[in-house]
């Protein structure tokens, strides 16, 4: 098939060397701040079922009130854009994560799980702008068919921080004590369960204090950066006659068969990396072996981003390396489940690998021949992300009803879907 998909169709920002390669550093910051924010939740689900005594359907709730709010901020993250400008617009967006993480405060201090759940809501939203302006950003700054390329470059920043988050914030926590809590908190009386779970819930503070004062201090510097607006209403003669007579994004089938495929895609991906650690655990892996797993899955990510970065376009399409990373996901789903313990745990970490190229074509093959409709499409791309909200729910719901290990197959269908938008579903309605 021609790779007629992946023309250069959208405007390139001249930036000049100097400008480029500083507005690759700041971008690829913000992409370390997505993983590192996000990938905390791997060991916070975990740890706030015990201090905060939760159910595994109650636990998810992390990942649905974090993820949710990109569902939320589907309509105002265009407008936020809008009304400061992408380079404002992100400064913003991190004052907004760094009074969710504020929230983190008072609700280790009094331990009411629904103030966690508005922090990382609000986290969550001051993402969503983040993703909004970055995306298209990296999508639109150079060829379209190296687009995934890049976006695989910012990917290593967003995986190495998902790393070392987890093992991180396991500094701060005590995860011995935490491991012998979960199996010492059931014979307990009431008053002293309740001093041993505040203290536990207390250790969550310093970190989030850390992570208070590294938002601020990146809003500043993005505010007083030199990093250029980009005009995504533009469009070159061929993207404009496609576009003819169109009046919304919703006309577009590939665009919003792309929205379902990356509502799909981190649904999975944040099963992969956020349910690791709870499913070594319930594998009878002790809290403080566990906390390494999703680091596992993250590195497993970043090979996957630099097999990207060799091969993309010079030796595969992006819409072949989608292929390829889907029938992936299905085999390792699938060993994950027949095998068990440190073998079953090495087959979810590997999905990390399966994923790995999603992102970085899903974006481009979903943007490509739409011309001034880059901004809804990239909201409503990032309104997918709720994928994150929705799909680990349901596993802990399945989780609760069967078992953590069996649960893993609602991943699946979600595996064989991307593959159908990666062999047809991108091509649909596409004339350019």
């Amino acid at each position: 098939m021609a790779n007629t998909s992946t023309k250069s169709q959208l405007p390139t920002p001249e930036l000049g060397q100097q400008g480029s390669t500083g507005a690759m550093i700041i971008i690829g910051a913000l992409f370390f701040i997505f993983g590192f924010v996000t990938w905390l939740n791997s060991l916070l689900i975990p740890y706030l079922e015990i201090a905060c005594e939760l159910t595994k359907f109650q636990s998810f709730f992390v990942t649905f009130a974090f993820y949710i709010a990109y569902l939320v901020m589907t309509p105002i993250s265009p407008r936020v854009l809008s009304m400061f400008g992408f380079k404002n617009g992100m400064s913003v967006a991190l004052v907004v994560m760094a009074v969710g993480a504020l929230l983190f405060i008072p609700a280790a201090m009094t331990r009411i799980y629904l103030l966690f759940l508005i922090g990382l809501f609000l986290l969550g939203c001051g993402l969503a702008i983040l993703q909004t302006a970055s995306n298209p950003y990296i999508t639109i700054v150079g060829p379209a068919e190296s687009a995934a390329k890049r976006i695989s470059i910012m990917g290593i920043c967003n995986k190495v921080a998902g790393a070392v988050a987890p093992i991180i914030l396991g500094l701060f926590l005590s995860l011995e004590g935490a491991d012998a809590l979960r199996a010492e908190v059931a014979g307990m009386e009431a008053g002293a369960r309740a001093a041993a779970l505040d203290e536990m819930a207390l250790e969550v503070i310093p970190p989030y204090i850390g992570i208070i004062i590294v938002l601020l201090a990146l809003s500043i510097w993005i505010y007083r950066s030199s990093l250029p607006e980009i005009d995504t209403d533009e469009e070159d003669e061929a993207v404009a006659a496609a576009t003819t007579g169109k009046k919304s994004v919703f006309e577009f089938p590939h665009v919003m068969l792309g929205v379902l495929t990356l509502f799909l895609y981190v649904g999975v991906e944040v099963m992969a990396g956020d349910s690791i650690i709870s499913y070594g655990a319930e594998q009878g892996i002790p809290l403080t072996t566990a906390k390494f797993f999703t680091s596992g899955t993250m590195a497993a990510m970043v090979v996957g981003y630099l097999i990207g970065i060799v091969t993309i376009p010079k030796y595969i399409k992006q819409e072949d390396a989608l292929k390829f990373c889907a029938i992936l996901g299905v085999i390792f789903t699938i060993g994950a489940i027949m095998t068990s313990g440190y073998v079953s745990v090495a087959f979810i970490a590997l999905l990390g690998l399966a994923n790995s190229l999603m992102w970085p074509a899903i974006w481009p093959l979903a943007l490509a021949g739409i011309g001034r409709f880059t901004k809804a499409a990239s909201s409503l791309l990032v309104m997918g992300i709720a994928g994150g909200a929705i799909v680990p729910l349901a596993y802990g719901a399945l989780a609760d009803s069967w078992n953590a290990q069996d649960a893993y197959w609602v991943m699946v269908p979600c595996y064989l879907f991307i593959l159908f938008y990666a062999i047809k579903g991108h091509k649909i309605g596409k004339k350019v």
